[in-house]
């Protein structure tokens, strides 16, 4: 999938397609959306290794799909400011001569996200939109991943990370009752670290660069 046609499909559709009020400022609009989590996950940099990784040793996060929640205000007619909530969950597996290896096992994510959002066109009709702010990735739960059990680790950690998130999208009117269409898109650029320890003891410890794309659609509901 070539992610970056995503937004500007939105907004070309958007700019030829005419449609009803949406947002007023004051307003309140709710969103239930389908997302779907794309994160990279290779490694940026290796802090401790006393395990000796291979030469040419990456990583990658599988991709996952859940459902989210948005919950946006408006300050003005073109003015919003929008935060998400949901939780996905990632592996994390080797790739080049660590290909297949299982390093990290379900590692459950809350985005925390806060995004300025500005509305283009008038305050009426389809609207595209574009938005950027700062997010802080909380980790849970997770655990070494298969490979990594059998060689000895005990723990893994990765730490909670403050990031930041580029936006874009458009909102559709689908009726003059307040419900609407909504596609987003967002990529994120996040550099956590990983640990991984046996016996208490930090056999290895990388930075990695997460750096999903999430991709949203689904329906809203202006207050």
């Amino acid at each position: 999938m070539n992610t970056k046609i995503v937004p500007l499909a939105a907004m070309a559709v958007a700019l030829a397609i005419p449609g009803q009020a949406m947002a007023q400022s004051g307003e309140v609009h709710f969103k239930l959306l389908g997302t779907l989590v794309a994160p990279d996950g290779k490694i940026k940099d290796v802090k401790v290794d006393r395990i000796g990784l291979p030469a040419g040793t990456q990583t990658k996060a599988n991709d996952n799909f859940i459902p989210t929640v948005a919950i946006e205000y408006f300050f003005a007619d073109s003015v919003s400011v929008e935060t998400i909530a949901g939780v996905t969950q990632h592996d994390v597996d080797g790739r080049g001569p660590l290909a297949g290896a299982g390093l990290v096992s379900n590692a459950k994510i809350v985005p925390a996200t806060v995004t300025l959002k500005y509305h283009f066109g008038k305050a009426g009709g389809i609207r595209p939109y574009i938005g950027a702010g700062p997010s802080y990735f909380i980790f849970i739960d997770e655990k070494p991943g298969a490979t990594t059990r059998a060689l000895g680790a005990t723990s893994q950690k990765i730490n909670d990370t403050v990031g930041a998130a580029l936006q874009a999208g458009v909102d559709i009117p689908v009726n003059d009752k307040g419900m609407f269409a909504s596609v987003d898109v967002k990529r994120y650029f996040m550099r956590p670290l990983a640990s991984w320890r046996a016996n208490g003891v930090e056999v290895l410890r990388t930075r990695h660069e997460l750096d999903p794309w999430v991709i949203s659609a689904g329906i809203g509901f202006r207050f």
